[in-house]
């Protein structure tokens, strides 16, 4: 069965997450980069850059030793979690394409997660359905858990702290601190996470030897698989 970290709950109240819906860019730089402002940004690469245009990512071969995504961005939260005022208070967005839902009840603005279990020890989850007005939500006990809406894509919103990462019921697409010094934004597609944060927090990831991640220009094209 699982065991989650009782801190993590889903949120109804979704005004953490306006500085995303609000954003002017282009959807594709917000899912893949995170919203504007930062000083500067990198990518997390999980996959080495394609080396001519047109590569496949079945082409690439890692080692059996390569560290997990998951295993990754936990690294990157130790080191961003230094970089805010408000290191053990965050959001994450879990994108609602997984097919997972959040069943649960109500308690004032958030609900605690409650999980079901598939049969094979990871968490299982009800359908979505749609409810008039807004993107499709989960069901819950009571009343049905909205969304965080963006061209193409549409999110749960869940609070937590970054050390929850891993009991998320699936990857995180956007992860910030609640005072927004950072952001981490992990989109299904690309074969790396965008990060925007101020200038020595992204000096600090470059330089970690755990990671591979490289300075970038948002308002350039980035690097992407056939």
């Amino acid at each position: 069965m699982y065991n989650g970290h009782v801190s993590l709950s889903a949120c109804s109240d979704l005004s953490a997450a306006d500085w995303i819906t609000g954003s002017d860019l282009s959807w594709w730089q917000l899912v893949t980069l995170g919203p504007s402002g930062f000083a500067a940004y990198a990518r997390l690469r999980f996959l080495p850059d394609p080396a001519y245009e047109g590569q496949c990512e079945n082409d690439v071969v890692l080692s059996e030793d390569a560290p997990l995504e998951s295993a990754q961005l936990g690294a990157v939260l130790e080191v961003l979690r230094r970089h805010t005022r408000t290191p053990d208070e965050c959001y994450f967005c879990v994108w609602d394409g997984w097919g997972s839902g959040i069943e649960g009840v109500y308690i004032g603005e958030s609900m605690p997660l409650k999980y079901s279990d598939d049969g094979d020890g990871r968490p299982g989850f009800e359908p979505t359905r749609a409810q008039p007005g807004l993107a499709p939500a989960s069901p819950s006990s009571e009343s049905d858990l909205p969304k965080v809406v963006v061209p193409n894509r549409a999110y749960f919103l869940i609070r937590g702290a970054p050390s929850d990462l891993g009991d998320l019921p699936d990857p995180a697409a956007f992860i910030w601190p609640a005072d927004r010094s950072w952001c981490v934004a992990h989109d299904v597609d690309p074969h790396w996470a965008g990060i925007g944060a101020d200038t020595a927090a992204i000096d600090e990831l470059v330089s970690d030897p755990r990671l591979d991640v490289v300075r970038t220009d948002p308002g350039a094209p980035q690097p992407f698989y056939r």
